[in-house]
């Protein structure tokens, strides 16, 4: 009975692991260069599902720090593309805004404030389309609320 308990316990393990969707340096795909993945509303750590490496977790349009759901523990909220620092709605706390797959920096839509370009899963510097100026890529797609989490991660988490 044991054995068969550890066998299903480690087949769910696998199946929700292959669920989640990965994001790894640059133009990368290997596992060695995983930087964090998502799945269920968490951002874990590299390639790990355990509770104590989740990073930050969204819900309801708004990314927490680990895996705490208090309002003293908002990062981000995220109304009309606008990403709001903590709780707050009012203009002068946005922090970015996403129009065309486009982070920009505030409330800006100038493109000498365009700090990230998304196309096809990979998400370049400011306005580029170069490889070289690939700064992390996405295995699958995200929400707007799953991006930004996954921005904050890759820049500001480690």
């Amino acid at each position: 009975m044991k054995k068969i308990l550890i066998s299903f316990l480690m087949v769910l393990l696998v199946a929700v692991s292959a669920n989640a969707q990965k994001v790894y340096k640059a133009n990368s795909s290997y596992t060695s260069d995983v930087i964090c993945n998502i799945s269920n509303g968490k951002v874990y750590k590299k390639n790990s599902s355990y509770t104590s490496d989740v990073v930050c977790t969204i819900r309801d349009n708004k990314i927490y720090r680990g895996t705490s759901t208090y309002n003293s523990d908002v990062i981000y909220t995220i109304r009309d593309n606008k990403i709001y620092k903590g709780n707050s709605s009012y203009t002068s706390d946005i922090v970015y805004n996403i129009q065309n797959s486009q982070l920009y920096k505030g409330n800006s839509t100038y493109q000498s404030d365009i700090l990230v370009t998304l196309r096809k899963g990979k998400v370049y510097k400011g306005r580029s389309s170069y490889q070289s100026d690939v700064l992390f890529n996405i295995a699958g797609d995200v929400t707007i609320a799953e991006f930004v989490a996954l921005y904050w991660v890759v820049n500001y988490a480690w």
